[in-house]
């Protein structure tokens, strides 16, 4: 989930645009890491070593290792290294945007060190060799509002942030999160979570958004509004939350019971003081998550070892 967040990261320092980003991730699969964009991450090349090494190769018939090591920019050693390096896909979405001509080398060198340094991310290193990463990255995401979040409400998100992969696909971004006492609806999906915290889930977006959000999820092709696009979007809320019923019953003893899912006939959403909206830009349109808590939801999972 490492690139879903840098996205996050470059929109919040206005970076690039929704526009650019939204192309850029939609590219990583077919998209392979350059050895240059590699050797600056690691911090064996300088943005100004990789582009001219790269100008190089419009001259030379030679590849970028070669010419690299010819220069002196990197040993031989560290070439092995890098060519054998199972790179971060938050790495593959900034080359992806140099390639696009929406950030320059140096740019992309500047943005990654403070991405790596304000998310405390160990360098080289992907998200599957470090699992716990990617809760430390949605902590570090909702620290942006300024606003504690409780444990419980953390992992809850993290599962979400997973399940979009999983379900629905990598190639969206989350947007910082909104605290609102009232949300104005367009097409809604609710569903309440009782037992040992009460919390009232829902899911929104678009009629358009919605079609497309219940194709990929169901795996079929929709190509209008109805009640297959409905049934699916409530399936996919329903099985989310029943997966954090079952994580939270399963590693911290806690217990928690889920209502049928509803669709939400006002067109306007009363929350409490602790409701937060997540928008969740996909290239097909952007999905707001909301999530109702009470001010006094337990917390107490933080201390507790999972099992």
């Amino acid at each position: 989930m490492y690139a879903q967040f840098f996205g996050s990261y470059l929109l919040s320092k206005n970076a690039v645009t929704p526009k650019q980003l939204t192309e850029a991730i939609s590219h990583l699969a077919d998209s392979h890491i350059k050895l240059g964009t590699l050797a600056m991450h690691k911090g064996y090349m300088t943005a100004d070593e990789v582009n001219e090494v790269c100008f190089l190769q419009t001259r030379e018939d030679k590849h970028f290792g070669k010419i690299a090591v010819e220069r002196n920019y990197l040993f031989e050693d560290q070439l092995t290294e890098l060519l054998n390096t199972q790179s971060p896909d938050y790495l593959l979405l900034g080359q992806n945007l140099v390639d696009m001509g929406a950030l320059t080398n140096n740019q992309l060198e500047e943005l990654l060190v403070g991405y790596q340094e304000e998310n405390e991310l160990k360098y080289g290193l992907s998200s599957q060799e470090i699992p716990d990463e990617t809760m430390q990255l949605v902590n570090k995401f909702f620290e942006q509002t300024g606003k504690p979040i409780p444990k419980n409400i953390l992992i809850y998100m993290n599962l979400l942030f997973n399940d979009l992969v999983r379900f629905i696909g990598f190639d969206f971004t989350p947007l910082t999160p909104v605290f609102a006492k009232s949300y104005d609806t367009n097409y809604c999906i609710t569903q309440q979570i009782t037992g040992f915290m009460s919390m009232l889930t829902a899911i929104d977006m678009e009629p358009e958004a919605a079609v497309s959000f219940a194709s990929r999820y169901a795996k079929m092709d929709f190509n209008k509004f109805d009640e297959y696009v409905k049934a699916s979007i409530e399936d996919f809320i329903n099985l989310h939350n029943g997966l954090f019923s079952v994580n939270m019953s399963n590693n911290y003893s806690k217990e928690a019971d889920l209502d049928p899912p509803t669709h939400s006939d006002d067109n306007t959403l009363i929350l409490t003081d602790d409701a937060f909206i997540v928008p969740i830009i996909y290239p097909f349109g952007t999905i707001y998550f909301i999530v109702s808590s009470p001010a006094d939801a337990e917390s107490d999972s933080a201390d507790t070892k999972e099992e």
